[in-house]
């Protein structure tokens, strides 16, 4: 925790503090749940600005499988 407050004390605002807190809340989902944050971030990142809004859910950690990519 001490580590913790020394490392946010330049996040810039409440704002950036917060959002910083979402993203390692999303990691540590993803890490509880057995998923590759990385891999989890990557392709909801790409998908998310198609993806309908009233179908959300389908794209929270818990719910989440991984988009089939097929190259011709």
């Amino acid at each position: 925790m001490a580590l913790g407050r020394k490392n946010y004390l330049f996040s810039g605002s409440d704002a950036g503090g917060e959002r910083a807190a979402v993203i390692y809340t999303i990691v540590e989902t993803c890490k509880m749940g057995g998923i590759n944050p990385h891999a989890y971030l990557a392709d909801i990142i790409n998908r998310i600005a198609d993806h309908p809004a009233n179908r959300i859910d389908e794209l929270l950690p818990w719910n989440w499988s991984p988009q089939i990519i097929v190259s011709t």
